[in-house]
This record gives structure tokens, C-alpha cells and sequence, in this order.
């Protein structure tokens, strides 16, 4: 399949052509690379990064059969936090399902700010994460921003007025409505969608 297992929210900003003119594509949390496959056929120049080994592995092999071309350093072995490409060069950062494993406040804004920092003036910054937006009933706090979810699952969780506030920290400018999916009331995921000043 020409798009691989895309998340189907991702899918939509490449409905709407954002990604034309935005060749340097960085997945801070990239996993295996499932949502690279689009960029990798493409022809957009790709990088991961993933603190998971066993994932990066899976990426580097996914790149070596879709693009050759592609260094096998393009894909790191690191926290996103700490990783060490180069900041401000690239022209969109992918942050997919990653800021809700964050332990407490300061290590979610480590790691939004780790991912922030390697995207470009007038670049695309594509997140997803867990949200407590209409599931505040169906959520048990534990602290630190953790929370306990209807499925059982902890997660660190923010509202909208944290989003819009981090909007605004970071110098960025909403792309899209943020939108919020309810999973019948056990988890509720939230896409956020910014350029950066």
C-alpha cells in the first residue's frame, strides 16, 4: 500500500498538500517507521529518532528498501530530548504518541521542547497525544499529570487550555482546530497541528 500504516490523522495533512514544499521530515518517536513510508516514497528527505533500538532497526531496514539513498545515521538510537541533529533544519517534526508517556510536567516540556527545537521557521509540527479533552469524568488523578484512564492505561494528559498556552510558548501558530477523538469514553486522543513563526 502506497501510504503503509499511516496514522489516519497524519493522512489528512497530506490531503491538504502540506508536505509539498516541506522536503526535510524529521519523526521524533518514529517507532518502526510506520509513518514514514508515504515520505520515504516520496522522495522527501527522512530522519528518526527513537530511543528503542529494536524500533530504530525496523526504520533503518524500512528506509534501506524504500530509499536506499538515505544514511543509516539519518535514524538515531536516543530519547528525543537528547538527540543531537542539527536544530532548526527541518521542515517537518513529527511527534506522534509520544508526550503522553512524559513522567511529570518537567519531563513533558523536556520532551515538546526536544522535538520543538529541530523545527524550521515556517515548519510543520504534527502532534498527537493523549488528552483528558471530554473524558474529564472518566479520568482518575494520580499526580504529576498523570492519570488513570477508563481502559485501565496511565497516561500523562493535558486539557485544551494547556494546549493553547503551549501554542503560544513555543511561537507557533494553529494550523488546524485542535480536535479531539473520544474513544467511548476510555481514552481521548488529540491532534495538534502547528507552524512555527
Amino acid at each position: 500500500m502506497e501510504f503503509g500504516n499511516l496514522d489516519i490523522y497524519l493522512f489528512d495533512q497530506f490531503a491538504k498538500g502540506r508536505f509539498i514544499d516541506r522536503p526535510r521530515v524529521l519523526d521524533a518517536g518514529c517507532g518502526s517507521g510506520r509513518n514514514l513510508v508515504y515520505f520515504l516514497r516520496t522522495g522527501h528527505e527522512v530522519w528518526g529518532v527513537d530511543p528503542n533500538s529494536a524500533a530504530i532497526a525496523g526504520a533503518r531496514a524500512l528506509a534501506a528498501a524504500l530509499r536506499p539513498d538515505l544514511p543509516p545515521e539519518n535514524f538515531a538510537t536516543d530519547p528525543i530530548e537528547e538527540c543531537s541533529f542539527k536544530e532548526q533544519s527541518f521542515d517537518v517534526v513529527l511527534l506522534n504518541a509520544v508526550l503522553h508517556f512524559a513522567t511529570d510536567p518537567a519531563h513533558f516540556e523536556e520532551m515538546l521542547r526536544g522535538a520543538w527545537r529541530f523545527l524550521a521557521p515556517g515548519g510543520l509540527f504534527f502532534c498527537r497525544l493523549a488528552s483528558s479533552i471530554g473524558i474529564e469524568p472518566h479520568i482518575h488523578p494520580l499526580g504529576d499529570g498523570q492519570f488513570r484512564l477508563g481502559d485501565g492505561s496511565k497516561r500523562f494528559l493535558v486539557d485544551l487550555p494547556e494546549l493553547l498556552e503551549w501554542t503560544e510558548r513555543l511561537g507557533g501558530r494553529l494550523l488546524d482546530p485542535i480536535k479531539t477523538t473520544n474513544v467511548q469514553n476510555l481514552r481521548a486522543m488529540t491532534t495538534w497541528v502547528l507552524e512555527r513563526s
